[in-house]
């Protein structure tokens, strides 16, 4: 899990550089060159996700997908999701979600940057909704699904 992790922060801190939304043009190809913020994701993953759901996705070429999800009471945040790019289009990540989705009955919530149109066109096919944001980093659309919403594919 820890490297499916690391794989989807090393590619969201390049997206970022190249959308200008990091601070810094450091070349982004290694565990340590990750803001220290994820240090805990990464160096111990069972603890920084003791209180969350981690379902993986796997075929025949391995482990290739990832989602973590915390609920809290009747409420749950998707706090990652992650598809091999190389596999995009087979449905991963709309397996991922759909699972992680059946968990939950109450209102679930989740944060994904701006450009990832793809990932923003799958959470509203599922019923997510742009809300109000919660967190103040420029170009990240905070989504919800109400409560009890059946899946629209």
């Amino acid at each position: 899990m820890s490297e499916l992790v690391q794989t989807y922060l090393l590619q969201t801190e390049t997206e970022k550089l190249e959308h200008g939304q990091a601070a810094s043009p450091a070349s982004l190809t290694s565990l340590t060159s990750l803001p220290t913020r994820y240090a805990r994701e990464l160096e111990d993953p069972n603890t920084a996700y003791a209180d969350c759901t981690t379902l993986l996705a796997i075929t025949e070429q391995g482990t290739v997908g990832v989602v973590i999800v915390r609920i809290d009471g009747g409420e749950a945040e998707i706090k990652r999701l992650w598809a091999d790019p190389n596999l995009r289009g087979r449905g991963v990540g709309s397996a991922l979600l759909d699972a992680a989705l059946a968990l939950t009955s109450g209102r679930v919530r989740l944060s994904v940057w701006e450009w990832r149109a793809p990932a923003i066109r799958l959470y509203e096919s599922r019923g997510f909704e742009r809300v109000a944001s919660w967190d103040e980093r420029e170009g990240l659309v905070c989504m919800e699904r109400p409560a009890n919403t059946l899946p629209l594919r």
